[in-house]
């Protein structure tokens, strides 16, 4: 997490010219005026975010990004640290080490939101060499040409990137239903962008640059972006929370909603969906149809092949379902073998093409196992909603029809008042 950067880089700001008075390169900031105590404060509250990510990763260690948050936070505790004991530290290594470890948190934390988002990671090398480069300017105008204006800037260029590409990883799903992925986004957009602003607010507050506040001034902002880092750690440690509750949720909703071996709704959920399918078609006039299905002679694959094939024969079978449908079906395991599909705008032309396809599918593409292909057949029974029709009504016209389709010799289509 890029939380602070030592606003004000130790070290003098003055040489000795051959005429023995002080050879001056104006400076836009002075050598140490930032607060020990705001930094302190910082420092706690970074170790405590860092220790509670902990323990939550430990006990949810499936959320993805979580284990990289906590990295991230934990390099920020690291660098207020550093930035603690930096009058006892010869200057390059302070400088070395509070550039290395603010970049790394902040580019840990955009892995963090690719990660729960599910995106590939950057590649690691080329960051590397970016955050190299920068370091070595940074000793490079401290040591061979001083000047902690261009530190200053150099200080929050990679961080500000990060968190910048962090808010637009994040921004994505709609804010009404996932709203703390915009509230993390925002806060780490913003202080990404402040990042890149601060040098300039600087330089305005100081004579040299036309504000003519003078040390006053500078000693005051300097307390401000600490403060405004201290705040966006807060709230970043709050948003990360949210995501992992988020994800939690999701994953609860999941378990509620969705049969686990097929991966499709279960019965619960899908006559849900099907319910506000129905109060939308009787507000629109628009089609509305129902497939009712059932595999042919389930009960001799899992009495000859044994359940685990069975369940290799259901998961086949909802692929190849899937795979006929549009984005706006829903597909639904009743029980056992038996499933059903709805259809939103389909007339009965549609609703019998559907139907036909998926029979022949089914039929031509046998389940392969280790001890050889399985042959498998399904009976499908279609029908369409009718002005008063309720789910259970419309399910049970669907399996009727499902049922005729058996007694006619299976594998084959029937339909009701289609």
């Amino acid at each position: 997490m890029r939380i602070f950067w030592r606003a004000f880089p130790a070290g003098s700001q003055h040489t000795a010219d051959s005429s023995g008075r002080c050879a001056h390169s104006p400076q836009p900031f002075p050598s140490s005026v930032h607060s020990p105590t705001l930094v302190i404060v910082a420092g706690i509250l970074a170790a405590l975010v860092t220790t509670v990510l902990y323990a939550v990763w430990h006990f949810n260690k499936g959320i993805p990004g979580l284990r990289l948050w906590t990295l991230s936070f934990l390099s920020a505790s690291v660098f207020c640290a550093i930035l603690l004991v930096r009058d006892h530290t010869p200057e390059v290594l302070s400088v070395v080490l509070t550039q290395a470890s603010i970049s790394v948190a902040a580019y840990l934390c955009l892995l963090a939101s690719r990660a729960y988002m599910g995106r590939h990671p950057l590649p690691h090398g080329y960051v590397v060499m970016v955050i190299a480069a920068v370091t070595a300017l940074a000793v490079y105008f401290t040591v061979v040409q001083p000047h902690l204006g261009i530190r200053f800037a150099l200080a929050g260029s990679v961080s500000g990137v990060c968190f910048l590409l962090t808010g637009h990883t994040l921004a994505r799903g709609g804010f009404r239903n996932v709203p703390a992925r915009y509230l993390f986004a925002l806060v780490a957009g913003l202080h990404g962008l402040f990042l890149f602003l601060r040098p300039l607010l600087f330089r305005l507050a100081t004579p040299e640059g036309g504000g003519g506040a003078g040390t006053g001034m500078v000693a005051l902002l300097s307390q401000f972006v600490v403060l405004e880092a201290t705040l966006a750690l807060v709230m970043m440690a709050f948003g990360t929370l949210m995501l992992t509750n988020e994800y939690i949720t999701s994953e609860l909703r999941h378990l509620a909603e969705m049969d686990p071996l097929t991966n499709v709704f279960n019965r619960r959920a899908f006559l849900t969906l099907l319910d506000k399918a129905i109060s939308s078609t009787r507000r629109t006039p628009s089609g509305l149809s129902v497939l009712a299905m059932d595999l042919d002679h389930f009960k001799k694959v899992n009495d000859t092949w044994g359940h685990k094939t069975g369940d290799d024969v259901l998961r086949h079978f909802v692929r190849l379902a899937t795979g006929c449908l549009r984005k706006e079906d829903v597909m639904g395991r009743l029980g056992g073998e038996e499933f059903a599909i709805f259809l939103p705008n389909a007339g009965s032309e549609g609703t019998r093409a559907v139907a036909e396809r998926l029979r022949a599918m089914v039929a031509s593409q046998p389940v392969l196992t280790e001890r050889g292909p399985i042959g498998l057949t399904v009976s499908i029974g279609a029908t369409q909603y009718l002005p008063g029709d309720s789910s259970d009504a419309l399910l049970q016209r669907a399996d009727e029809a499902m049922y005729l389709a058996k007694e006619h010799g299976r594998n084959r289509v029937e339909a009701r008042a289609l």
